[in-house]
């Protein structure tokens, strides 16, 4: 009986791991406005924020609302990317220059509780010469929210309230959790795992057996 009381136990240890399956991790990120420089058919992730930043005439920048981890997976703007068309109908003038905007207020998955993302937008701020970006955007975009720390929280009053606040999530489930995460019924782990508890508690019983004619 002993015998069996451990097939038993290891037997059902191996089938308590199998169903269990592939640990969810959880991934923690920031909801938070980043910003963003129009190199050339690219964007690349601002090396200072918009209040040092002064952009020459021609400059086209981008404003991201989402939820990232870093500046690696940080979402990029989305839309009207071209500054003879975002800015066609700003003449240029004499002592200032312009600069083509593009606010991306991000997706509802990205927003906070109880809030909807307007819909993107691409402005053109036309702004004395000197101007640094955060300038060029409260010409267009107001109102602009601000934390203590100077950290850009609200464009054109959205959201409403928190700034760059913690968000922690579930992992995407993989190709081993059933794709699309769907009811797809039965895994082939818990098959497996019947079978394996089948197998030794068959096991034990025959040893048992053996031990006792003996």
């Amino acid at each position: 009986m002993t015998v069996i009381r451990r097939a038993a136990a290891l037997a059902l240890a191996a089938l308590l791991l199998i169903l269990a399956g592939p640990g969810r991790a959880e991934a923690t990120g920031y909801r938070y406005w980043s910003f963003w420089d129009r190199a050339g058919e690219r964007w690349t992730y601002a090396t200072e924020g918009p209040a040092t930043a002064r952009p020459a005439d021609g400059a086209v920048q981008g404003f991201r609302f989402a939820v990232s981890e870093n500046s690696q997976d940080a979402a990029q703007p989305r839309g009207m990317t071209s500054f003879a068309v975002i800015c066609a109908r700003t003449p240029a003038r004499e002592g200032a220059k312009r600069v083509a905007l593009v606010l991306d207020f991000g997706t509802k998955a990205d927003a906070p509780a109880g809030e909807t993302p307007p819909a993107s937008r691409a402005v053109c701020a036309r702004v004395p010469e000197d101007a640094t970006t955060a300038e060029a955007l409260a010409s267009v975009a107001g109102p602009l929210r601000y934390d203590t720390n100077a950290l850009l929280c609200a464009i054109a009053g959205y959201p409403k309230a928190g700034c760059g606040e913690q968000v922690t999530s579930g992992s995407k489930p993989s190709a081993d959790d059933g794709g699309d995460g769907g009811d797809a019924g039965p895994s082939v782990g818990v098959y497996a795992g019947g079978a394996l508890v089948a197998a030794l508690a068959a096991a034990a019983v025959w040893q048992a057996r053996r031990r006792g004619n003996g």
